[in-house]
């Protein structure tokens, strides 16, 4: 009974260990799960989302330039586009083949995802960003094409099982020809029992080599299974001998924890009259190590508040402060912003005045070709009286 229930809580230690190893991979699993995806290139730009009212109108998603990555999925095989602002994902585009990036600008992109029900836009600070962001876009879509095709192939590949396993049959270990020979052998074994038996000793000979075959091959599978018979023999028995070792080193460790056993009781019953002495030592002591515990906690609890007000005033002036830099900045904001409208007003009024002196040079020209063509013609009639006299 003993021996049975030792035996039982051996088992369960195996359980649990096992369970324990299997809790590890899990655990193991999940956390390598969650870096599974690494990215594979990185760009800046704004990103914009299609109004879902009126399709027509772009809303952006970020108040300035956010970081947006292709990510690689290695176990799933899928390349994605992410984007964060802060805490949030603004960004989260799964790539298929039917999805296109269509160029509406020199640094404006765009593609619909119908999975998120949307179109995203990017705006890129230069062309060549723009481009880059185009390629890498283009060749990522042509390895989930490619992927995707694998993928069907291998599932068509295990769903259609082979013709070879659907219409053959399986063939058993007893073959006729195992049993019978050869093809060779059974022609000549038919050859000579069809035949008429003569007197020669040339034609009888030939059964006898035949048969003088057969048997040396049954003789050598004979053999055969008679050393795989004493190898599993010899197996049995070494099995036999250790399940023999492992019952006397179960019956000895048996034996040593009953005397353990019996070696506490001894102690235990030396021990509980010193112990009835200590108890109350040893609660008046836990009582004490219990005050002081509660006291050092609350001791730290007030200098981890004491800490929280220090770090609350910091940034109650950090706060001030940067509300202050603030104002500044909005007030000299409108200052450049009222220089702004001067320099466009100057601006405006020289360009007028430049061009009411263009006007003016513009009279002035016509007057001076009229009165040039009227001294050219004046020439040419002083010219013919002088010639006429």
């Amino acid at each position: 009974m003993q021996s049975e229930m030792c035996t039982s809580q051996w088992a369960q230690l195996a359980d649990n260990l096992c369970a324990t190893i299997l809790c590890t991979n899990q655990i193991h699993d999940l956390y390598s799960l969650s870096f599974r995806e690494q990215p594979i290139f990185s760009t800046r730009a704004h990103v914009f989302q299609i109004d879902p009212n009126t399709k027509k109108n772009w809303v952006p998603t970020s108040k300035h330039a956010v970081t947006v990555s292709y990510f690689y999925d290695s176990t799933r095989n899928v390349y994605r586009i992410i984007s964060l602002d802060g805490s949030k994902a603004i960004i989260n585009s799964t790539i298929t083949p039917n999805m296109t990036f269509t160029k509406t600008s020199q640094k404006f992109g765009q593609w619909a995802d119908s999975r998120a029900n949307t179109v995203y836009g990017l705006g890129f600070s230069s062309e060549h960003h723009l481009s880059k962001f185009a390629e890498k876009f283009q060749e990522f879509k042509e390895a989930a094409r490619l992927a995707k095709e694998k993928s069907q192939e291998k599932m068509e590949l295990t769903s259609t099982p082979s013709q070879e396993s659907a219409g053959g049959d399986i063939q058993s270990p007893l073959t006729p020809e195992s049993i019978n020979g050869t093809d060779d052998e059974r022609v000549m074994l038919e050859v000579t029992q069809n035949s008429e038996p003569r007197a020669e000793p040339t034609q009888n000979a030939l059964p006898f080599t035949h048969s003088s075959t057969i048997s040396k091959h049954w003789e050598a599978e004979l053999a055969t299974l008679k050393g795989n018979n004493a190898k599993l023999t010899a197996a049995l028995l070494e099995s036999t001998a250790n399940v023999k070792q492992w019952k006397q080193q179960l019956a000895a460790y048996q034996e040593e924890a009953e005397r353990l056993h019996k070696r506490v009781t001894e102690l235990e019953c030396v021990s509980s009259q010193a112990n009835a002495v200590h108890t109350h030592k040893t609660e008046l002591n836990q009582t004490i190590q219990e005050l002081e515990s509660t006291l050092k906690k609350k001791e730290e609890e007030i200098e981890g508040l004491k800490q929280e007000i220090e770090n609350a005033r910091e940034l109650q002036a950090q706060r001030d402060s940067l509300t202050q830099k603030l104002q500044e900045v909005e007030i000299r904001n409108k200052d450049l912003e009222g220089q702004l409208s001067d320099l466009e007003q100057r601006l405006e009024k020289s360009q007028n005045e430049q061009e009411a002196f263009r006007n003016n040079l513009k009279t002035l020209l016509e007057i001076l070709d009229g009165k040039i063509f009227e001294l050219t013609e004046l020439r040419d009639n002083l010219t013919k009286l002088i010639e006429c006299s």
